[in-house]
């Protein structure tokens, strides 16, 4: 039920509370400096939380936390760039051979709009041909699928962390769907529970530096909002001085 209720930012109450769980487990395991809704350098994506923790002379750890509320969500950006590529070539080879079936059989499908005829366009919607309007419908999908789904692999590919924790309830987790390189923390008992271990990237020490500098814009944006400090009042103050 929880699931359905939003609050004024949009996100559910069960989302909001794995996000609390995941900080809670995240400074148990001494990442002291963290942050929720951190945009990642490098790629467009935003972390759900991203945490740093400091560890003496030797490199620090930068992590990753992404909360799954519902199958929907996970599988919805668990897209496989390789397999999602393969799949969308098979579908367009048969979406070429099916329009060139339609040309020969329709050929009043041609539409005249270029001065030469082998460039003319052909509208084949209008048959409303039930095998033609399938594989248009799975070829816009896998191309969403490939551009706006692959934010699981995109993460680590980038190396935008050291690791990678997907956060999810107890009975969303099935082993084969969490991705590749992720460790995977279950709700249990108002806690989360290591399921699985995620895999470690290497991550240059600039890289990590640019992380904690995200962190901290973050805080520093939700210090603004608690105070009320708009952009407004911060640049009136520069001009001041």
């Amino acid at each position: 039920m929880d699931q359905r209720v939003r609050n004024r930012n949009g996100e559910t109450q069960a989302h909001a509370r794995l996000k609390r769980l995941a900080l809670i487990w995240a400074q148990r395991e001494g990442y002291s400096a963290c942050a929720m809704e951190v945009t990642l350098p490098r790629c467009r994506y935003r972390a759900d939380l991203a945490a740093y923790r400091p560890n003496g002379r030797q490199p620090a750890v930068t992590a990753i936390f992404e909360c799954k509320q519902a199958l929907v969500d996970l599988r919805g950006d668990n897209g496989c760039t390789s397999t999602t590529i393969q799949r969308l070539e098979k579908v367009h080879r048969r979406r070429e051979i099916l329009e060139r079936n339609l040309r020969v059989h329709y050929p009043a499908l041609r539409v005249a709009d270029s001065l030469f005829d082998e460039f003319d366009s052909h509208n084949f919607s209008a048959i409303e041909h039930r095998g033609y309007k399938q594989v248009v419908r799975q070829t816009q999908a896998l191309q969403n699928r490939l551009f706006d789904c692959t934010k699981f692999e995109t993460l680590i590919r980038y190396r935008s962390a050291n690791l990678f924790f997907l956060v999810l309830p107890n009975e969303l987790f099935r082993e084969p769907e969490i991705p590749i390189g992720w460790g995977a923390l279950i709700e249990s008992n108002a806690e989360l529970i290591l399921a699985r271990k995620p895999v470690w990237h290497e991550m240059e020490p600039g890289s990590q530096l640019r992380f904690l500098e995200r962190i901290a814009a973050s805080g520093t944006r939700v210090l603004n909002r608690q105070h009320e400090i708009t952009f407004e009042k911060i640049t009136r103050e520069d001009c001041r001085s």
